[in-house]
Formats: structure tokens, C-alpha cells, sequence
């Protein structure tokens, strides 16, 4: 049985307790599960059911189309006032754009310029701009308040005016912990350390020499310790 087969209360009882087999397709839109719900009311006559009936067929509409109680409340209601049932959708305009996209382009200028003051200081220069120099551009900035100063910082718009890209560099061979003799080019100051432990002797330290020598000039000093 489908569930437009349904004709009486009973019926819809035995699909509740599932002691009924029904097949039935859930509505893919609003539009098709508003048409159900008006002619399930419309072929128990909702309005002259009693209460215990009418219960039945809330909690069916509850489990078959997901509808809360509220919801079927109002469309009761609805259904009931106007003999029918539509529905209404309201659309709604969203807020208005009171700043466009030149006003975050200047926003962006003016924080570039001043290193991104604070939204105060901002405020002050967009007002001194508009007021004092009779800049129009600056117009609306001038009215704008701190708190959404930096609601525009966070903007697309924004973002794309104060972005700042480099091309990625190509890596570079670092030579870390490399062991090499130092290429002098001609130039002193690159010295040679050798260094000799004469070893010891009877259980005493012997004697630790260092040799530093220069590569360039040969400049040789010879340094004895004894450990």
C-alpha cells in the first residue's frame, strides 16, 4: 500500500504501531512535501477530526515528512484559515553595501601610507581628509566607525590591495660542517694551527706545542705549555 492509499484513521494507526506495510517516496522539495501534507488534511477533513484523531495525523506528518510540532501547527493553521496551503517564501534583500570597493581601496592606501595605524587614528585621517582637504573620495570613510575599520581589513578586497608577493627563491647549497684547506687569494690572515703532544712521562703531563703559521707570509709563532 502507498502512503496516498491511506483513507482512514485506522490506517495510519497500523503504519504507526508497523503492523502496516506502506511504501512511500520522500519528497525531494519543500514545494512536493507542502502538496502532501495539503492533501493528507484535505482527505481527512483535519478541521472536524476530533483531538485524538488529529494527534494521529500530527504524528504521522512528524514521522513521514520530519516536520516538527510547530511547524504542522502553523500549517494546520494556515491550511484551516485559507483552505489551502502554500507556501511562502520570504526573500530577503541581506544588508546593504554601504562600502564599496574604492572605499577599501583607499582604506588600504591610507594604511600603506601610515604604516596600518590603529582604526582611531584612521578614522581621524579619513575625516581630516574629507573635511579639511574637501577630498569627496573620502566621503564615506570619514563616517565609518573604528569597529569596522577593521572589519574591512579583513575583507577580499583589502587583502588583494595590501598582499605583497615574492618569487620563490631557488634553494642554495649551504656547506655546513665542511673540512677544507681556506683559499687565501694572496691575503694574510689565514693561519695554519699545528699542534704536538710530546706525551708524558713517569705519570707527568709532557710538554703540549702549538704552531700557528700564516699561509701567506709565513709568520710562524710557536707556543709551549706543559698540561
Amino acid at each position: 500500500m502507498k502512503l496516498d492509499n491511506l483513507t482512514s484513521i485506522d490506517q495510519i494507526r497500523d503504519f504507526l504501531k508497523g503492523s502496516q506495510a506502506v511504501a512511500f517516496v520522500v519528497a525531494t522539495s519543500k514545494d512536493e512535501r507542502y502538496q502532501f501534507v495539503e492533501r493528507l488534511l484535505s482527505r481527512f477533513a483535519y478541521s472536524r477530526l476530533k483531538r485524538p484523531e488529529k494527534n494521529v495525523v500530527i504524528e504521522f506528518l512528524q514521522k513521514v515528512k520530519g516536520y516538527s510540532p510547530q511547524q504542522l501547527s502553523r500549517m494546520n493553521r494556515r491550511y484551516t484559515e485559507q483552505g489551502q496551503l502554500r507556501r511562502f517564501q520570504k526573500t530577503l534583500n541581506g544588508f546593504e553595501q554601504r562600502y564599496t570597493a574604492e572605499d577599501i581601496r583607499l582604506l588600504a592606501q591610507v594604511d600603506k601610507r601610515h604604516d596600518t595605524p590603529n582604526g582611531f587614528m584612521v578614522k581621524k585621517l579619513c575625516e581630516r581628509a574629507y573635511k579639511d582637504f574637501k577630498d569627496q573620495a573620502y566621503k564615506r570613510l570619514s563616517e565609518i566607525s573604528v569597529a569596522h575599520i577593521y572589519n574591512l581589513r579583513k575583507s577580499t578586497g583589502y587583502i588583494k590591495h595590501r598582499s605583497h608577493y615574492e618569487k620563490t627563491k631557488s634553494p642554495k647549497c649551504l656547506h655546513i660542517g665542511e673540512r677544507h684547506k681556506p683559499r687565501s687569494d694572496g691575503k694574510p690572515g689565514y693561519i695554519r694551527i699545528d699542534t704536538v703532544d710530546q706525551g708524558d712521562f713517569d705519570g707527568c703531563k709532557g710538554v703540549y706545542h702549538i704552531n700557528a703559521v700564516d699561509e701567506v707570509p709565513q709568520y710562524e709563532i710557536v707556543v709551549s705549555n706543559v698540561r
